[in-house]
């Protein structure tokens, strides 16, 4: 009995479709990291457990995909673990590899590893998938792309100011509405000093990432289970717009100067954003905490503004990221861009543009098996000049044929019959007004490139 085919859970294929819009929603992307001066860079998929492990916090590291070590793997685990069903304490003697779980974490290891080759500054762009072992749903997948841009080797608040930017423009350039959200990891743990939770911070930052999901009351409720002021703590930890007269009106409030220097990080921030006008709403979240341990300044989060889906960007300043592989005093900040929830988004919006499937310009369609052999110098003829261009690859009625080029969104035909074939030419039909023509070749290319 032949086995039914299937994929793992949380895992797609892609249809031409789809491909043709995830490849707008890429070049869309890295179209504006390039207008702001960022380089390419690839990692390997594969990661070393020990570059991976205790940098997402402990929940991250229960989502981390672990590889098992070739061959017999058990051969060298010790007998006492195996019987102990311990995965925990199992898993450094069977697996030393993993699936990455982001693209910054690799990114300073390759920082780290090629600083001999870098010229700081060092601004890259990294394009491609990563991996987590979370429940699939809607928008969360356990494969999936992210579309990174970070800055190592300088501290400048500017670059910090230039990544709101590209999040304004690449949502912009989608049509997209989004709210862009920031936030300053000094800010958060002043207000965690200030309110009596200074030795529990940790465990402060991951109740208040919780708050959309298990709303105000809750995090209250848990805040005060860890021994400070909930109350004082949630007059902080609110929303407003990202403007001085916020700023200020906060800043009469905070009295713990570690976060009086992340509000004046955001102040210097907002000086080099004055000349910029953005399309989307840009706001200051007490309450955004990004979960991930290695913030350690400006803190951001995008979301839709007419969608329900969870965030689909973000990212922030991490300044120690680097000094947990041995290179100390390298500062970074980078954000990142959810590919796929993207793509679920403007699906949703019908935002895509019409153009992106028409991949295929020009279907060459012999009407006769003996115009095979000019149809396929035709098509090279077009080919040649920049024109995407198929053959239909027998003699077969035009209805046919003309289905094909409908059901791929080809936007012309030329049909290619016995007197077209005497004459020299081709009866070019444009399949979305219906109107035809006959031409010779060189009309065709001028025709479909004008």
């Amino acid at each position: 009995m032949s086995q039914k085919p299937s994929i793992p859970q949380g895992t797609r294929d892609f249809t031409p479709l789809e491909m043709a819009r995830r490849r707008y929603i890429f070049s869309t992307v890295e179209r504006i990291f390039r207008e702001f001066g960022f380089q390419q860079i690839e990692t390997p998929s594969l990661e070393n457990l020990s570059t991976l492990t205790g940098k997402y916090g402990d929940e991250g590291d229960t989502l981390l995909f672990k590889v098992l070590n070739s061959g017999d793997f058990l051969k060298k685990a010790p007998d006492i673990l195996l019987e102990e069903k311990n995965s925990n304490r199992l898993i450094p003697h069977i697996a030393d590899r993993g699936l990455r779980y982001d693209l910054t974490v690799p990114f300073a290891r390759y920082v780290v590893m090629h600083q001999n080759e870098i010229t700081f500054p060092f601004k890259r762009y990294q394009i491609q998938p990563v991996w987590r072992a979370d429940r699939p749903q809607k928008g969360r997948y356990r494969e999936f792309y992210q579309c990174d841009v970070d800055i190592v080797g300088s501290d400048s608040l500017i670059y910090e100011a230039e990544l709101l930017c590209i999040y304004d423009r690449v949502f912009a350039a989608f049509n997209l509405p989004v709210q862009i959200r920031i936030n300053n990891r000094k800010i958060l743990e002043g207000i965690a000093n200030q309110c009596g939770f200074k030795e529990s911070f940790r465990s402060f930052t991951v109740i208040i990432d919780k708050l959309d999901k298990i709303g105000a009351d809750k995090v209250k409720e848990e805040l005060a289970a860890l021994g400070g002021d909930a109350n004082a703590a949630m007059l902080l930890l609110e929303k407003g717009a990202l403007d001085k007269n916020y700023l200020s009106s906060l800043k009469e409030r905070m009295h713990d100067v570690t976060g009086l220097k992340g509000l004046a990080e955001l102040e210097e921030m907002l000086h080099y954003l004055s000349s910029y006008h953005a399309i989307n709403e840009v706001v200051f979240d007490g309450t955004l905490a990004r979960g991930l341990n290695y913030y350690t300044g400006t803190i951001y989060e995008v979301v839709a503004s007419n969608v329900q889906m969870g965030s689909i960007g973000g990212g922030g300043r991490y300044d120690d990221l680097t000094g947990i592989f041995g290179l100390k005093g390298v500062s970074g900040v980078g954000i990142s861009f959810g590919a796929d929830r993207i793509y679920d988004v403007l699906l949703e919006s019908d935002l895509f543009p019409d153009t992106v499937a028409n991949s295929t310009q020009l279907l060459i369609c012999p009407m006769e098996d003996s115009a095979l052999g000019k149809a396929f110098e035709y098509a090279m003829q077009c080919r040649m000049a920049g024109i995407s261009s198929e053959v239909y690859p027998q003699a077969a009625k035009l209805k046919k044929q003309l289905t094909y080029a409908n059901n791929n969104q080809i936007a012309y035909a030329a049909i290619l019959g016995e007197q077209e074939l005497a004459a020299g030419k081709v009866a070019l039909k444009n399949l979305q007004s219906g109107e035809q023509e006959i031409v010779d070749i060189e009309s065709v290319i001028k025709k479909i490139k004008a």
